[in-house]
């Protein structure tokens, strides 16, 4: 009898919740909770939790070889300039005679750092600029040092702007901090949630070796552009837009990182090796679906008259 293959999610969040679907047909799957409520959702969505946590290393000792493969969206901790969970985490896995063949690993786009509005590729030296890219750096390349020394397949999911009806950007609308001027903005990328969680299923289908993806739709955008689009489509009055150095000035150190980095990516790869369609090959065709659903719009203004 086939025996169905053990798959190991860390990060039990939104992607790997819309992943789960596509998943449960050739796996079966374990999560990492932190919390018995927790717990609880993802059993009633028919994977099996395990408690622990990413941050006391203690609890992770059962991890050992359990999975056959491992899906890694949990973020870094949010200071420092390395990955402590992701160090806990390899550790743990290590100590099992058998280690998943494969990972998935989703990492950001920000490792690249600023390009000045160029189009990057998976080539493309990463120069991570900020804190939290570095982490992210630190991330990957713990990965590939684990992956090299045990010979198991890892997959890159180098990922930006992530978006759907529940993760729109609204608190930006909410506190109408400026957006910069057209000639002087910078180019952002997205990807669709579900368009995610997606690529995260078929990059299971890789059984050897190390490759990173621009996981990114077709369809890289101005800043301002995106944010003028979204708040039209939802009636929403959009923050002013004002040149660079005034922005600079006026937002918070961290909104300006996200601001400051212009670049575009270049998804060819994610196209060519997974075959993958995608749902929403651009924000522009989401909003425009969006456009035309008055119930999703009328739930994603209401919970933005609750951020206000």
């Amino acid at each position: 009898m086939h025996t169905m293959r053990t798959l190991l999610v860390i990060g039990a969040g939104d992607v790997a919740r819309r992943a789960l679907p596509q998943l449960r047909r050739s796996w079966r799957i374990l999560t990492l909770c932190r919390t018995e409520e927790a717990a609880a959702r993802w059993r009633a969505l028919g994977a099996l939790p395990l408690i622990g946590d990413l941050d006391h290393a203690p609890s992770l000792a059962r991890l050992a070889g359990l999975a056959d493969a491992a899906l890694l969206t949990a973020p870094p901790p949010a200071h420092g300039r390395t990955d402590s969970r992701m160090r806990k985490l390899l550790y743990a896995l290590a100590k099992a005679n058998s280690i998943p063949q494969q990972l998935i690993y989703i990492s950001t786009s920000g490792v690249y750092g600023d390009a000045g509005g160029a189009m990057l590729d998976e080539a493309a030296a990463i120069r991570p600029r900020n804190d939290r890219a570095q982490r992210r750096a630190d991330a990957e390349l713990q990965l590939r040092r684990f992956a090299i020394a045990r010979g198991c397949a890892l997959t890159i999911l180098r990922a930006p702007g992530i978006y759907a009806d529940e993760r729109l950007p609204l608190s930006r609308f909410a506190t109408a901090a400026p957006l910069i001027i057209d000639t002087e903005d910078s180019w952002s990328n997205h990807i669709h949630a579900d368009d995610l969680a997606q690529l995260c299923a078929t990059a299971l289908r890789r059984r050897s070796g190390i490759r990173v993806y621009n996981a990114c739709d077709d369809q890289p955008l101005p800043v301002g552009m995106w944010y003028r689009r979204l708040g039209e489509t939802l009636g929403l009055p959009v923050p002013p837009q004002l040149p660079r150095d005034e922005v600079k000035a006026r937002v918070t150190p961290q909104q300006w990182s996200f601001l400051a980095e212009s670049r575009r990516l270049d998804n060819g790869r994610i196209r060519r090796e997974l075959a993958v369609r995608l749902r929403w090959p651009s924000v522009l065709d989401y909003l425009d679906a969006l456009r035309r659903d008055e119930p999703r719009r009328s739930a994603i203004l209401a919970s933005y008259a609750e951020i206000r």
